[in-house]
């Protein structure tokens, strides 16, 4: 949100507010801080990703051709640790080459959310398979595969292709009008479906094919043996047979065997430190040769982490006697697991979303609170001032009404009071009612060109004895010659009166000054109002524009009047093509300035009647 208001243009990209925001306000030391927290949490990443995307390549791809090619060729193959730990860290270099080849080709064309929605929307292809696998009895292997290899396909066409062409790798044709000038083959339009953004379009059409597909070709084919069991077992997984995998393990090994096989893969040192431990644990004698299944269980555990949990299952059921394991089921549980931790993966990147959403929501309630906060001091404000001349017309009216006989001159007096009050009354009313015209585009705008000179001394001169009667001196300094400038002048009168009584509320009576300068160039007018006052805090140069807020407790005490004067002004200023701003020193007075542009376009298309 701070990015957004400080960087409204498209120049700064809000990847690096982080950064942009501290450059922008000279604190180079917190800039350097944020970069060498966004350095290391991004260092992090990157290793933590690399090394679990290194670990299931090994695992689920590379172990299982290892598996079925060397060691089924030779069985009595000797130590595999370090096969298993060259094949990660070549995995890691391959991770790292192709993100470093994805970053020069698309990379930068794209902001990391949109990284990540491609990503999601690419993995999200697993949930149809996934699902139906989970509670649905007669889905097979060929629909899964045939359903994820159409919904990768359309998610290739519709997203990652796209994004080549928006990076300059394939030509912009083929986003703008599809290939060979198909319209209806536009990735993101494709059949005419338009209206939705790119990645809801490609979810829309790459989910529709995948879990049609999925389904039809369950349907027409028949299930193996093997895939029925698997589907009994998932679908009725409540009404398994409670104790965890080893239940199922049917083989016949011995605990010697299983510790050299462990000892392959992790290390022999590993390997009989871990199973001693078992034994010591669960009390087994040291003469018993015969695996338990609880044994066989922890033998699995042991060996996922080094190859991962479906082939270390596969590993351990080929030293079993008179176990065949054939290929089939060894890529079925390679593609069961791979779905779930698919799945996984994409419930904490939810997750995530969902405290992000969280964390803006709370954001969202605390500003309305602080708004419904400052409104409710805004109508206590308001109705204070409203009371006080209320008050002081009924009081001296009564007076009057009470007394007929009373002198001439006291009644002179109090009828000037009386006047008074009530004109103090009229501007605050007309104070709300421009504020509410100014916001709802309903105010009238009679531009002209105009002297700024004279329109500046006239307005001075109206606030010449609110300036005596605090003694306060204001002086003018501008140039001899006239300036002229297109404007509504009555509007530019009212933020120049603003001002100055904004500038003289704040100065101390007979020491304080206020100075007005006009300048102009080639561009425009500025007008500024100085003022020796207390100044304006950094933390308040910009909210003593907004609505409802006042920041006169924290300089003196708080000042008379609602606070809308620097708001009707800023809104003035800003639909005439200007800005306004101030600067300020604590302690150091305040210098408020307005700019406007001598060729401007009319504010709005208000009735300009309605001043008449």
């Amino acid at each position: 949100m701070a990015g957004r208001l400080e960087f409204p243009g498209a120049g700064v990209e809000p990847d690096i507010y982080v950064l942009a925001l501290p450059l922008a306000h000279g604190a180079d030391a917190l800039a350097l801080l944020a970069f060498l927290g966004g350095l290391s949490a991004a260092t992090g990443m990157v290793i933590v990703e690399t090394i679990a995307l290194a670990t299931m390549f090994s695992n689920y791809v590379v172990m299982p051709v290892l598996l079925h090619t060397v060691i089924a060729a030779s069985p009595a193959t000797g130590n595999l640790a370090g096969i298993v730990l060259t094949v990660r860290r070549l995995a890691i270099l391959g991770c790292i080459f192709l993100g470093y080849l994805y970053a020069r080709l698309i990379g930068e064309g794209f902001t990391l959310v949109g990284i990540g929605l491609m990503s999601f929307a690419a993995v999200a292809q697993f949930a149809p398979a996934m699902l139906g696998g989970l509670f649905w009895r007669a889905g097979n292997k060929a629909g899964a595969l045939t359903g994820l290899s159409l919904g990768f396909m359309v998610w290739f066409y519709t997203l990652f292709l796209p994004s080549l062409a928006r990076s300059g790798v394939l030509p912009a044709s083929f986003v703008e009008a599809g290939p060979f000038g198909l319209a209806l083959l536009k990735p993101y339009a494709l059949f005419g479906l338009s209206g939705l953004a790119p990645v809801a379009h490609a979810m829309v059409w790459s989910i529709l094919a995948n879990f049609g597909t999925y389904v039809l070709v369950s349907l027409i084919t028949r299930q193996g043996a093997m895939e029925r069991i698997q589907a009994s077992l998932f679908v009725d997984a409540f009404g398994a047979i409670p104790g965890g995998a080893a239940q199922f393990w049917r083989g016949n090994a011995t605990v010697s065997d299983l510790q050299a096989l462990a000892g392959r893969f992790v290390g022999t040192e590993r390997a009989d430190r871990a199973f001693s431990h078992f034994a010591a644990t669960r009390g087994l004698k040291p003469g018993e040769d015969e695996a338990t299944p609880e044994l066989v269980g922890f033998t699995e555990r042991l060996l996922a982490g080094a190859i991962g949990t479906a082939t270390a299952r596969v590993v351990v059921a080929s030293v079993a006697k008179g176990e065949i394991v054939s290929l089939n089921e060894v890529m079925a549980i390679l593609d069961e697991n791979s779905q779930v931790i698919a799945y996984s993966h994409k419930l904490e990147a939810k997750s995530r979303e969902l405290e992000v959403a969280s964390a803006e929501l709370r954001d969202a309630y605390q500003k309305l609170t602080e708004l419904h906060r400052l409104k409710d001091e805004f109508i206590a404000t308001v109705t204070h001032e409203l009371r006080t001349p209320l008050t002081s017309i009924r009081s001296f009216s009564e007076i009057l009404f009470d007394n007929p006989g009373i002198d001439i001159d006291q009644r002179q007096e109090f009828l000037g009071v009386v006047i008074k009050e009530s004109e103090r009354l009229t501007r605050l009313i007309n104070q709300v009612l421009d504020l509410a015209k100014l916001e709802g585009g309903t105010a009238a705008w009679d531009l002209s060109e105009i002297d700024v000179i004279p329109a500046v001394r006239d307005a001075a001169e109206s606030m010449g004895q609110l300036f005596k009667d605090k003694g306060v001196a204001l002086v003018l300094d501008m140039p001899a010659g006239p300036i002229m400038l297109t404007t509504d002048r009555d509007r530019f009168s009212q933020v120049v009166i603003n001002l100055l009584s904004n500038a003289v509320k704040f100065c101390e009576p007979r020491s304080g000054r206020v100075e007005v300068g006009v300048t102009a160039d080639g561009e425009g007018v500025t007008v500024e109002v100085a003022d020796n006052g207390p100044g304006v805090p950094d933390w308040a140069h910009q909210k003593i524009f907004e609505k409802f807020q006042q920041v006169g407790d924290t300089l003196t005490a708080k000042p008379e009047g609602t606070g809308l004067g620097l708001t009707i002004s800023h809104n003035i200023v800003t639909r005439l093509g200007g800005r306004i701003w101030v600067e300020s020193e604590p302690d150091q007075g305040a210098v408020f300035s307005f700019f406007l542009p001598s060729h401007i376009i009319a504010p709005q298309e208000a009735a300009t009647e309605e001043k008449a």
